[in-house]
C-alpha cells in the first residue's frame, strides 16, 4: 500500500497524494510550489517525501527534496512556512527568525 500524503496547492487547497508523486506534481514540490501539510493543513512535521529521483551525477545537481532539506516555500507563502524554511537550514533559531519580516527571511534563503 502506497504512503499517503498531504499537499497545500497554489491555491491554497489541501490534496491527498500517493507516493510515488506523479512526475508533473513532484517537479512543482521540488519548485516549492506545494507544501506538505498534515491533514487539517498545518505545516507537516514529518520529513520530506522521497519522490523516487533519478540518481544524481553530483552533490551539486541534487534538488532540495533528493538532498533532505526543506524546500524554498513560494513567494506568496505565509510567514511561517519562510521560519520552517530559514530553521531547516540552520540559518536562524525559530525564536530568532520570528523577529524578520518575511521580506528579510525571503533574502537569507535566496
Amino acid at each position: 500500500m502506497a504512503e499517503t500524503i498531504h499537499l497545500r496547492g497554489e491555491g491554497g487547497a489541501v490534496f491527498v497524494m500517493d507516493l510515488p508523486l506523479p512526475e508533473g506534481i513532484a517537479e512543482r514540490y521540488e519548485r516549492g510550489l506545494l507544501v506538505r501539510v498534515g491533514p487539517d493543513g498545518a505545516p507537516a512535521q514529518s520529513a520530506a517525501p522521497a519522490a523516487e529521483p533519478a540518481a544524481p551525477q553530483e552533490e551539486e545537481q541534487r534538488s532540495d527534496l533528493t538532498a533532505g532539506r526543506t524546500p524554498r516555500p513560494a513567494v506568496n507563502a505565509p510567514k511561517s512556512e519562510w521560519i520552517a524554511c530559514v530553521v531547516s537550514r540552520g540559518l536562524l533559531s525559530a525564536e530568532d527568525a520570528e523577529n524578520y519580516t518575511k521580506a528579510d527571511l525571503i533574502d537569507m534563503v535566496s
